[in-house]
């Protein structure tokens, strides 16, 4: 045993790496509807390995963080700046609001409880399950005028007071989103979703994992007896049934399969591939004649593609717009925005940065999205030149100090690369010809970089670890409570009876506030519903950036 210890000592790496492994595995345990998360999972990985002496180089601890900020930011960059318009500002006022009495709180209760900067900071962190502000605070604690020793007792205390609060902060937040709050808005959570899902969608979602046997996207050949569809084209067709799209991709004439364009002209006896809604089919579309059976006309291959909406001229319009203006032999599937999917309509407004999965021929796919962005392409390519220029411009302007009611407050070099984050995921929204970073490096840069930057916070905080949780005992604990419960119950009713938001809505842009992705999950389960996430998006981008901010801010506050 003194051996192994002694190769970890000798060799951090290893330590490290051990500390991942057993982050990710503690972070699979769930409790009900907790889940640990490997950012938790980590810190107690580390805290345990930590108890062995391992030192990492504190450089190791910055490369990683700022790997995770800038993803972060890259992330959430068009939803963020599509956010600032007047359309979503009852939600951005929301995030403001909440965001502000987060911080008061946790300043409050610290002054009130005699907490030192490095707890009171990590009580911040872990009540709202924000694991950035552990890493904006411990690099301002690094910059205060103290002696070595009395640093670094503060920076183990942040980890300490972070773990400690994040359990709290966590489990609150999943059970009063989910069940406490729609309690004080005396509604019926899952009863107001469907009637939402109802006034928005036309439908509700069904539960307990079923879905629909019926399919309204049909497929059929037709042959084509009735004279009044008989030198038309193709174009003049699709453009005749206009309550609904109807695609004509192939024909069959005189045994030949052609394939066909708006301008192709029908003739008497061709046999037509139709795609459209079954309703349509049903009640509109027998006029061309007997239905046949034409297995080999049917069958031709459809391109499943995802489209990245980029153009500015587009962002903004309804997807009814979308598909009658660039759409024709394009189906919609799924619309993600920021990393959820979302319900959507005809009349569903689209945003820079969404992703449209959709299918349709090559050709008309490739041509819509020429239209309105770019395919997004499989390949496992990242620009580094990209992320490199990103992380070191953002160092830059994180540097600069910036004195408010004499506290000098700086977003530290981790901050900057949050924001140069934002900025470049803007960009790359809409100049798609740079700034790649595939779904699988992102992964890498956003969970890999948080839990190795927590993980030896961890390591570092071992050693005086129980002796810090042993001072801060109890009163931690309903210090972090406090400070969980305040500003959600102030957003709660901000929200409902100022703002005037609708409460699925609002329970949604509240766990978007919180950035707490298991508090969305929460709340989803129990409106059996996915449309809470209408209000999550704007609230989570606004939301990371501030409460990211809120590290030096407590800081200097506490100071």
């Amino acid at each position: 045993m003194n051996n192994f210890i002694g190769i970890l000592q000798q060799y951090p790496e290893l330590a490290l790496f051990l500390v991942l492994a057993l982050g990710f595995a503690f972070g699979k345990i769930s409790i009900g509807n907790f889940k640990v998360g490997s950012a938790l999972g980590t810190l107690f990985a580390g805290v345990l390995i930590g108890q062995f002496h391992i030192e990492v180089y504190p450089i190791v601890k910055v490369i990683f963080f700022d790997l995770f900020l800038f993803a972060t930011g890259y992330k959430v960059g068009p939803q963020f700046f599509q956010g600032l318009k007047k359309d979503a500002g009852p939600q951005l006022i929301l995030t403001v609001v909440l965001s502000l009495v987060s911080l008061f709180t946790a300043y409050a209760i610290g002054k009130i409880m005699n907490f030192d900067i490095g707890t009171t900071a990590g009580m911040l962190a872990g009540a709202f399950s924000q694991s950035t502000i552990i890493g904006t605070a411990s690099e301002s604690i690094q910059r205060l005028s103290l002696p070595e020793s009395e640093r670094t007792i503060l920076l183990n205390n942040v980890a300490v007071a972070y773990a400690v609060t994040y359990l709290v902060g966590t489990i609150f937040i999943v059970w009063f989103l989910s069940s406490l709050a729609p309690k004080l808005l005396k509604i019926d959570l899952r009863s107001a979703s469907k009637e939402l899902e109802k006034k928005l969608l036309g439908k509700t979602e069904d539960d307990n994992g079923l879905a629909s046997a019926f399919e309204d996207w049909r497929l059929r050949a037709f042959k084509v007896t009735n004279t009044k569809w008989v030198g038309l084209s193709i174009g003049d067709i699709e453009r005749t049934v206009t309550e609904s799209r109807i695609f004509i991709q192939r024909l069959r004439r005189d045994g030949k399969i052609i394939e066909t364009n708006s301008a192709t002209i029908i003739q008497e006896g061709d046999i037509i591939s139709v795609m459209a809604r079954y309703k349509v089919l049903f009640e509109k579309l027998t006029e061309f004649g007997p239905e046949v059976m034409d297995q080999e006309l049917l069958d031709y291959p459809i391109a499943n593609r995802d489209l990245i909406i980029t153009n500015k001229n587009v962002a903004g319009k309804t997807l009814i717009e979308l598909g009658t203006k660039y759409g024709q032999g394009v189906k919609l599937h799924k619309l993600i925005r920021t990393g959820q999917e979302i319900p959507f309509t005809a009349e569903t407004i689209v945003n820079r940065g969404d992703l449209l999965k959709v299918s349709g021929l090559q050709e008309d796919v490739e041509r819509a999205a020429k239209s309105i962005g770019y395919i997004d392409r499989a390949t496992p390519d990242t620009d580094m030149i990209f992320v490199g220029l990103g992380i070191m411009l953002g160092g830059l302007v994180g540097l600069i100090a910036v004195t408010v009611f004499g506290i000098s407050i700086t977003l530290t070099t981790s901050g900057g690369a949050l924001i140069m984050g934002l900025i470049f995921g803007w960009l790359r929204s809409k100049t798609p010809k740079f700034g790649r970073i595939p779904e699988p490096a992102l992964w890498i840069f956003d969970n890999v970089g948080l839990s190795t930057f927590i993980g030896i916070v961890g390591l570092s905080a071992g050693p005086t670890f129980i002796s810090g949780l042993s001072q801060t005992g109890v009163g931690l604990l309903i210090a972090g409570l406090i400070v969980a419960i305040t500003p959600h119950i102030v957003g709660l009713y901000f929200g409902y009876y100022v703002l005037k938001i609708n409460p699925v809505i609002l329970l949604g842009a509240q766990a978007g506030a919180g950035t707490t992705t298991p508090g969305l999950k929460a709340l989803q389960d129990s409106a059996a519903s996915k449309v809470p996430v209408l209000g999550y998006t704007v609230p989570y981008a606004l939301g990371s950036i501030l409460l990211t901010a809120w590290g030096p801010v407590i800081v200097g506050m506490m100071n």
